[in-house]
């Protein structure tokens, strides 16, 4: 009997001495950049990065985020659950193959002649990345575009 007194008191000390006082704060994505430029398809990536003031971590999904490349919508970003370090700041990589064709159509080919000929993409992420933490659920408003350069 005194085994579970102990650890039913471990428990209860464990669960009122952990601290969360407030969602990780998003502080916004960084380093969006072309990774791989060949053939079929273009790869992006970009980090999303995150400060955790509390004692608990929790887990982050990024279902949904849309991305745009001047202005025409090319692909979603579906990934698996990121798990959250507590009390320290972090990032979270968003990666996306984009195929090629998906930049081309009549009405875009304008502004793709125009990028390539002034070497820059105007890449938006836009949607929602989720946080988890003990059955407690908060969402980030996500709408950050950057101009990048392109290589040729």
């Amino acid at each position: 009997m005194t085994k579970r007194s102990i650890l039913i008191l471990l428990f209860f000390t464990l669960l009122f001495n952990c601290k969360v006082s407030e969602k990780p704060q998003f502080i916004g994505l960084n380093k969006i950049k072309i990774i791989d430029a060949k053939g079929k398809a273009i790869t992006l990536s970009a980090d999303a990065m995150f400060k955790n003031p509390n004692d608990v971590g929790g887990k982050l999904k990024t279902d949904g985020l849309k991305v745009y490349i001047n202005e025409r919508e090319v692909a979603t970003i579906v990934s698996d659950e990121f798990d959250v370090p507590s009390k320290n700041d972090f990032t979270i990589p968003l990666v996306v193959s984009v195929a090629t064709d998906s930049l081309l159509d009549k009405n875009s080919l304008g502004g793709l002649i125009s990028s390539l000929i002034s070497q820059q993409l105007k890449v938006r992420y836009k949607g929602e990345i989720n946080y988890k933490v003990f059955g407690y659920l908060s969402s980030y408003e996500i709408d950050d575009v950057q101009t990048i350069k392109v290589k040729l």
